[in-house]
């Protein structure tokens, strides 16, 4: 079963700020770090629970190519995006961000 895709307002900022970096790199490159993205969540909507859980009941999915991670759960009826986060970033940013309710 597909699922539907939220994005918490921090990780929308996350992307944000991601695309704003690697745009200013190179031109373009903020759009493939997208596609990069939106390829992963495709993924994560059509089986979320292939991902490894890595803190409580949140799960990531990593993506190719950069060096960023997913941070999501898996709800009832839908798959609530947490975070994209650099790998090399204190976790501890995201973990203590508040997370939305949903039912189970």
């Amino acid at each position: 079963m597909s699922r539907q895709i939220v994005i918490h307002p921090e990780a929308e900022l996350d992307l944000a700020d991601a695309y704003e970096w690697y745009d200013e790199q190179r031109s373009g490159l903020g759009e493939e770090l997208l596609l990069s993205i939106e390829v992963t969540l495709e993924a994560i909507r059509e089986n979320p629970e292939q991902f490894p859980v890595v803190h409580k009941d949140v799960r990531r999915a990593l993506i190719r190519r950069f060096p960023y991670g997913v941070f999501y759960l898996v709800e009832k009826e839908v798959v609530v995006v947490l975070a994209i986060f650099h790998a090399r970033r204190d976790p501890k940013h995201w973990q203590s961000r508040s997370w939305p309710k949903f039912p189970r």
